[in-house]
């Protein structure tokens, strides 16, 4: 059929659409299993890690998962503290961040003989005096307080992932009479949970690096919220190119709002900066490298689909995501073709098609 091009184009287009559609619809549902599946990557790896250390070497794997799921729920709780005792305290110096804003402008003006100007005089009233730095304080806040009941959905989740984890071996052999297609399922999970596995774990240990770096700088120039703005510059460290600086910027203009000084303000940035800079082409380039074998164009479009989709939880998960489904497509003959444009190192596409 000549048509079958075009058919298998449209065809293809509409399952596209529908699948955008159905991310969008079933986001409440879909976001905690996703987010609780990635969790389990991470705690397996951690779990892991502890089995190879001397004292607990000798401890079932089911205790070692018990005690890094119990450490998981301790650092939800903390974060939520955290997050609790910030939105608390926000209300009482977001009146002072008003003001020390406001004058920092009107030395601005100052500085630059326009203060008496009527140009200045009718910007001012139109930004200045009608913005509301409490509102727009409590509305960045409100992202991370709206995610308590999914962030419960998300441990409960993780939990009992990480209790049937031994069964799934037997589920997938059991999931297909040929034995050679069993084969092959189990040897692309493995593959997923080797590589995905890796790459979250070294992420998450070198974005705590980074939190803790940011946490002693934020706490040396004397930053209101210091741990707050230093889990918020870890977590948004997972998203490529533009989380790190996005976590950089929030404590910075509040900086600038709280100390009234374009001077302290300037000396933080670079502070954060430099260990932004020094974790991204440092520290993850000598851990991590090309582990997921992604196309840097790929990552940034992944970047906007995912969080165009789900948020910011979106683009957190973006590279994880995109990797698997890349992973996947290389698993087959008639899809390798769209891993291959995924990559970065086409060549490990070709020789891996080679070997099998």
């Amino acid at each position: 059929m000549k048509d079958a091009p075009f058919l298998n184009l449209v065809l293809a287009l509409v399952f596209l659409v529908l699948m955008g559609w159905l991310l969008v619809i079933g986001k409440p549902i879909l976001l905690p299993i996703v987010t609780a599946i990635i969790s389990v990557y991470v705690m397996t790896s951690a779990s892991e890690a502890l089995g190879r250390l001397p004292v607990l070497r000798h401890f079932p794997s089911v205790w070692l998962r018990l005690l890094v799921l119990a450490a998981f729920v301790v650092i939800v709780l903390v974060f939520a503290y955290v997050v609790a005792a910030t939105v608390r305290d926000i209300a009482g110096v977001a009146p002072v961040y008003q003001a020390n804003l406001s004058r920092l402008l009107q030395n601005v003006a100052v500085m630059f003989d326009i203060e008496e100007q009527q140009l200045w005089n009718e910007i001012r009233s139109l930004t200045i005096d009608k913005i509301s730095f409490q509102a727009i304080l409590l509305a960045t806040l409100g992202g991370f307080t709206s995610v308590g009941g999914m962030v419960f959905l998300v441990v409960i989740y993780a939990g009992f992932l990480l209790a049937e984890r031994n069964t799934f071996p037997q589920k997938i052999s059991a999931a297909f009479r040929n034995r050679e297609s069993a084969e092959k399922a189990h040897r692309i999970v493995t593959d997923i949970n080797r590589k995905i596995s890796d790459y979250l774990a070294i992420k998450t240990l070198i974005n705590m690096v980074l939190g803790a770096i940011s946490y002693v700088v934020l706490w040396v120039f004397g930053v209101d919220f210091a741990p707050f703005w230093a889990i918020t510059i870890a977590l948004l460290n997972y998203i490529p190119y533009v989380g790190s600086y996005a976590g950089v910027a929030f404590p910075v203009i509040l900086s600038l709002a709280q100390f009234a000084s374009i001077p302290v303000t300037l000396g933080l940035a670079a502070m954060l900066t430099a260990a932004q800079m020094y974790v991204g082409n440092v520290l993850e380039p000598r851990r991590i490298g090309r582990e997921l074998n992604l196309s840097p164009f790929v990552v940034l479009v992944a970047l906007s689909v995912w969080g165009a989709l789900w948020g910011i939880p979106g683009a957190i998960l973006s590279v994880p995501l995109t990797s698997i489904v890349a992973l996947i497509l290389s698993s087959f003959e008639q899809t390798r073709f769209l891993a291959i444009f995924l990559a970065e190192r086409p060549e490990t596409m070709t020789a891996d098609r080679a070997e099998a």
